[in-house]
């Protein structure tokens, strides 16, 4: 069965990295010359060419480790910005000179995720496990909005930093950083002892992130490892086009769906937090693996157990399968840290659309275009359901300026995604 495409890949170049933090997925043991079997220049290439292949329009972050410590960064960004694919860049900031931002933006990289892991500099510090670290993350920062280079912050939450979600949404609003993704742990790697919040302060957490994703307009929040935000999102507000319930395309965990990570020598995973590798590119292509792989297609039509497996936000949500399967070795167990108790009504159901019978006039085919590639999917699907949904099979440009005015308001989408465009396109074309 061949699979949807993917939107998202995770690439761990490198095992190496200047830090050692507590919640590290990869527990990374090799932290001053990497490991012997690393990916090599030539075998990234050939994994990027299969990345296009199979997700065209795909998003791929370079990371690590630290990946600025591979040589072959800007390489590899070239090559992969080349084949049509997005490049964004994930590090702790410490080596991210304005030097080396420039010459990443000269290789395509399209962004940059740094994290902060609280506001407290010495929390930040000693949970990176460097002295210094957070002073070198804000200069990171800065030297971004110096060079105009788009950048998100990266927050993982904790039993000790809960409380910091309303203040981490203002700094991150107030340092020019284009999208707040709130992490939520999963005890693997060094996590395995780390804390995880409590289930309680878990659902407190995603009310607050909820709130802030509906409410700001200059940034993007969003919540990561946490497929429940999207039943929380719809308790809200029922009418919130932002579950699959209104032809969203990014309902729950998207892990094997639409995303995959990709160890350093090679091996595929379907998150970063499930360690268990369901193929290697060493031994058969990325498409083979994405398409066919038992654990994949099993992830894409779950059989849930548990408060999941009963619950009528299943299909939205699903629970995160990286968590049973880290504590009980049971990837379709209920996600425990989920404490919505399920009260039997019939399962809401994504919006599923018929591209076949709905056509696109050519301003809307120009529009679309320029809307940055791992996102086009996503404005697509929802652009065909509104238009449906109103009786008509055309898709306008006015329908889709409509509609992005409805979710950003009068302002137009953030920043960083008009630069993205601007960038495919050329140049700012008022669009």
């Amino acid at each position: 069965m061949t699979a949807q495409a993917p939107y998202l890949i995770a690439l761990n170049l490198t095992e190496r990295c200047n830090l050692s933090c507590d919640h590290c997925y990869l527990d990374a043991k090799v932290l001053k010359d990497g490991s012997g079997d690393e990916l090599n220049t030539r075998e990234l290439k050939t994994l990027l060419d299969q990345i296009a292949e199979v997700g065209p329009e795909a998003m791929v972050v370079l990371t690590g480790g630290e990946p600025l410590l591979r040589k072959d960064l800007e390489e590899l960004a070239t090559h992969a910005t080349r084949l049509g694919l997005m490049v964004v860049v994930g590090s702790n900031g410490l080596l991210l000179s304005a030097e080396r931002i420039k010459s990443l933006q000269s290789a395509g990289v399209a962004g940059i995720g740094l994290s902060v892991d609280s506001l407290d500099p010495s929390f930040h510090d000693d949970f990176r496990g460097r002295k210094g670290a957070w002073d070198k993350t804000m200069a990171s920062i800065d030297a971004c909005v110096a060079a105009e280079m788009p950048f998100q912050i990266h927050f993982s939450v904790t039993d000790e930093t809960a409380g910091e979600i309303d203040a981490m949404v203002a700094f991150a609003r107030d340092a020019g950083a284009m999208v707040l993704n709130v992490f939520f742990m999963v005890c693997t790697g060094r996590g395995e002892k780390y804390s995880d919040i409590s289930p309680v302060k878990y659902e407190e957490v995603l009310q607050r992130v909820a709130h802030a994703a509906k409410t700001e307009k200059k940034l993007m929040v969003r919540a990561k490892c946490a497929p429940h935000f999207k039943r929380i999102a719809m308790q809200m507000d029922p009418e919130w086009p932002i579950t699959s319930a209104h032809g969203y395309d990014a309902g729950g965990c998207i892990a094997a769906t639409r995303y995959a990570r990709v160890t350093p020598n090679g091996n595929v995973t379907p998150c970063p937090y499930m360690g268990n590798s369901v193929g290697s590119v060493r031994d058969s292509s990325f498409g083979t693996i994405w398409n066919s792989a038992p654990t994949l297609q099993a992830l894409r039509t779950p059989k849930l157990e548990g408060r999941c497996g009963i619950c009528e936000f299943q299909k939205l949500c699903g629970g995160c399968r990286a968590r049973p399967l880290a504590r009980d070795d049971n990837m379709m167990g209920e996600d425990f840290l989920c404490s919505y108790q399920p009260v039997g009504g019939a399962i809401i159901s994504p919006i599923g659309s018929d591209s076949d019978t709905m056509k696109w006039s050519a301003d809307a085919q120009a529009h679309i275009a320029r809307v940055p590639g791992f996102v086009r999917r996503m404005v697509r699907r929802r652009a065909e359901d509104y238009v449906r949904s109103a009786g008509r099979n055309e898709v306008t440009s006015e329908d889709l300026s409509l509609l992005a005015k409805r979710r950003f308001g009068d302002a137009g989408p953030p920043k960083f995604v008009q630069m993205m465009r601007d960038n495919q396109s050329g140049g700012s074309d008022g669009a």
